[in-house]
């Protein structure tokens, strides 16, 4: 008797616990959201639309000077910078409004909720009061200040090493009769790709909305996944509310991706050397979408949508990876997902279990030499443990990682590797990589990284100001007591580089 009245009150207790949690999330969310939503949705517009007549003289400087490119490749960019530059404006700025309104309205809300994470009572409802407040809103100001820093900082940097890069031999030369094919296949793309992603987009929502939520409510009723522990209830209460739109922000997605797969065939035209395969390319994504869409919610395998081979059986020449005579690997390419690699090197490639082990144990063997010098505390530790949220928390959950993946690209560059090292005498290049998607997103990017700081020639009390800024960013006190021999830059410039790699 005893245990069904303390489930009972359990029950009751969770059910008022959810719904106040909701009442004050959507009274934030009313007070704050336009705030938040409005700082972010000016900031980046204002962003965009000032920097855009200097973003379109850069681009266009650096295709005329750079030797990375011929003649007639160069004709198809000029070509198809309106096209792009336009969908730039278009996309950009409606992201700006869609993601100025879900943080400012959203981000409130689902502070209310994790405010359930505080062990005790008097914090769960001083939290759910505080926490998505002024948090929200430093938060838009953060947003708007990194996506300045990435057009003001990132994307010259970007265009000026694409200039001082000498001529590649990684592209084929492009001829002027394909420019046409080209153009023709990226606007095919367009019309294609965009109407075909929406409707199979829109049919397959009403799948993903009934199966989502009667996986969340079959969770709530055994009490598994999100619903395993009480204080976890609210917050997957609100996800059964809010499914529906995490739907809709799926189609959306759909609809933002086609545009950059259907310019792609223009691509395929250039690589294949073949218009008819640019237009397989653009037939076979829409049956590659299709059928990813049938996998992930688990509906009939594959597509009845013909799915044409656009790729030379052989292999084309650019979609390899290709390395240069002299053996070194241009910063700036971005690698296929499928390199063709000798057996030897198939043999000696690094497995991804490996990578993981090893950086794992980078982050233990760097947080046990911080933890012995006392920059981080075991207080810093235990409240990482018990998920809580804060500055101090930070240091651990972002900051402990980023220092460790600066001194591997520090040692890295020190070591005079292509790629990266890590412990055990361990080398990832690009020969020896995993072959992982996952992987692919993030190996390049890195190896761009490790070259802007490997250009810039950092002193040793520059590198160690980096690590401090890397570690604590978000916690300036701490920021100013940890004494390692740096030295702050003088220059703005320089000083604006160093900070810029510190977010990145």
């Amino acid at each position: 008797m005893t245990n069904n009245v303390n489930s009972w009150l359990q029950g009751v207790y969770v059910v008022f616990a959810f719904c106040s949690a909701l009442f004050l999330g959507a009274l934030k969310s009313l007070l704050v959201g336009p705030i938040a939503g409005l700082i972010l949705i000016i900031g980046n517009v204002g962003v965009i639309l000032c920097l855009f007549p200097a973003h379109v003289f850069w681009t266009i400087y650096t295709l005329v000077k750079t030797n990375r490119f011929d003649a007639p490749l160069k004709v198809a960019f000029l070509f198809g910078l309106p096209v792009l530059f336009g969908i730039w404006l278009c996309l950009s700025l409606a992201g700006s409004v869609l993601v100025g309104v879900g943080y400012g309205f959203f981000a409130p809300w689902v502070s209310a909720f994790e405010a359930f994470r505080h062990d005790d009572e008097f914090n769960k409802f001083v939290h759910c009061i505080v926490d998505g407040t002024w948090g929200t809103i430093r938060g838009s100001c953060i947003a708007v200040r990194d996506f300045a820093d990435m057009c003001y900082h990132s994307y010259p940097m970007y265009l000026k090493e694409l200039r001082d890069s000498p001529a590649s031999l990684d592209f084929q030369p492009f001829r002027f009769i394909h420019v046409p094919g080209c153009i023709m296949v990226g606007l095919l793309g367009l019309i294609v790709e965009i109407p075909l992603y929406t409707a199979i987009a829109i049919v397959k929502s009403p799948f993903m909305l009934f199966k989502g939520w009667y996986r969340l409510i079959h969770d709530l009723i055994s009490r598994e996944g999100p619903f395993l522990e009480t204080a976890c209830i609210p917050i997957a209460g609100l996800t059964i509310l809010l499914w529906p739109l995490v739907v809709i922000g799926s189609v959306i997605m759909a609809v933002f991706s086609s545009f950059f797969i259907g310019l792609y065939g223009a691509v395929i035209v250039y690589q294949e050397r073949s218009f008819q395969r640019g237009v397989a390319f653009v037939v076979a994504m829409v049956a590659e979408f299709d059928e990813y869409t049938n996998d992930w919610l688990y509906l009939r395998e594959g597509s009845i949508l013909p799915k044409p081979h656009y790729r030379n059986k052989k292999g084309s020449n650019l979609s390899d990876y290709s390395v240069k005579r002299n053996g070194s690997v241009p910063a700036m390419l971005v690698p296929s997902l499928t390199s063709s690699r000798s057996v030897r090197e198939a043999i000696q490639e690094v497995k991804m279990v490996q990578v993981w082990q090893n950086m794992m144990k980078s982050c233990e063997i760097r947080g046990k030499e911080l933890l012995d010098a006392k920059v981080i505390t075991p207080n810093d530790l235990d409240d990482w443990l018990k998920g809580k949220h804060g500055v101090d928390v930070a240091v651990i959950n972002v900051g402990l990682a980023c220092y460790t993946f600066l001194q591997i690209i520090f040692y890295s560059i020190k070591a005079g590797s292509d790629g990266l090292f890590l412990l055990e005498d361990l080398e990832i290049t690009q020969l020896n990589r995993p072959q992982d998607r996952l992987l692919d997103w993030f190996f390049q990017p890195v190896m761009v990284l490790k070259e802007q700081i490997r250009v810039l020639s950092l002193e040793d009390g520059e590198m160690r100001f980096l690590e401090k800024v890397v570690l604590f960013e978000s916690n300036s006190e701490r920021f100013k007591a940890w004494e390692n021999g740096s030295v702050a830059p003088q220059e703005s410039l320089r000083a604006a580089q160093i900070e810029g790699i510190s977010r990145r």
